[in-house]
């Protein structure tokens, strides 16, 4: 599955959800704004930052990662691209944090001593999301970034649960549609080889009334599903490149043509 477009797509849409992990919960949490910042001097690219509103007093910003796979040089990697973002923008905030997110304790780099100043501090939170709880006990919003972790013999009933939760309480601020459509996209990714019919009777909709389906719906199911594609590949090329993978490990991952990974560089 490719979480770093899934998660993408996620904070994109809701970027207050990233605010019901963590402990500094800011007073215009549903006024924030997600955006991916490249640091242009360094060649270095912050996944995820949340801007405050121009009127929010003290005025935070909050970086963050989602890491699902062993990185040693994370730490070093991410606490250097937050301090070069803040040092370019120095005057515009008053206090920064940093929350790392990771499915488990075991992907997080065995060195957390070198940087214990900032992972013993109130300014960074480490998430793990296994760790969080049952699902009858969460949010949606942290449910639906759950259901990333979900192995392949539990993620069908979990969507399909998540989904009649959707259907049936109340999401606040959160699109009920939008949602669904996330979690849509998650499972196609996850049952990638499953026909329309199946995958409609695992999660107990009509794919046709989700976006991911709707050019599918006029001019067939792989045409759909190739723009969505396109869209998880115009973000996920250049973070993949930046991370030292070449054109032809990327077309590989994702099984499409070299000139269609030159397209998205």
């Amino acid at each position: 599955m490719k979480r770093d477009s899934i998660y993408y797509q996620i904070f994109k849409r809701f970027p207050a959800l990233i605010f019901e992990l963590v402990d500094n919960r800011p007073a215009q949490a549903q006024n924030y704004r997600f955006e991916s910042v490249e640091v242009k001097e360094t060649a270095f690219r912050i996944d995820g930052v949340f801007l405050p509103p121009e009127n929010a007093t003290p005025k935070v910003i909050f970086f963050a990662e989602v890491q699902f796979q062993k990185d040693e040089g994370l730490y070093h990697r991410f606490f250097t691209e937050s301090l070069m973002y803040l040092n370019r923008n120095q005057s515009q905030y008053d206090d920064w944090h940093c929350v790392v997110i990771f499915p488990s304790r075991s992907l997080e780099p065995n060195d957390q001593r070198t940087h214990r100043i900032f992972l013993n501090s109130d300014q960074v939170q480490r998430i793990y999301l296994d760790e969080l709880g049952t699902s009858d006990t969460l949010p949606i919003g942290i449910n639906l970034m759950q259901l990333t972790i979900a192995s392949s013999e539990t993620m069908a009933e979990q969507a399909k649960q998540l989904i009649q939760r959707v259907k049936l309480e109340e999401t606040g601020t959160l699109p009920k549609n939008e949602i669904i459509e996330i979690i849509t996209t998650i499972a196609v990714y996850k049952f990638s080889s499953l026909s329309r019919e199946e995958v409609e009777a695992m999660l107990g909709i009509t794919l046709e009334e989700t976006r991911v389906y709707q050019e599918a719906k006029e001019e067939g199911l792989e045409q759909g599903l190739e723009q969505g594609r396109g869209e998880i590949l115009k973000v996920a090329v250049p973070l993949l490149l930046k991370s030292g993978m070449s054109v032809e490990q990327i077309a590989q991952q994702f099984n499409v043509a070299v000139e269609t990974v030159e397209k998205y560089r």
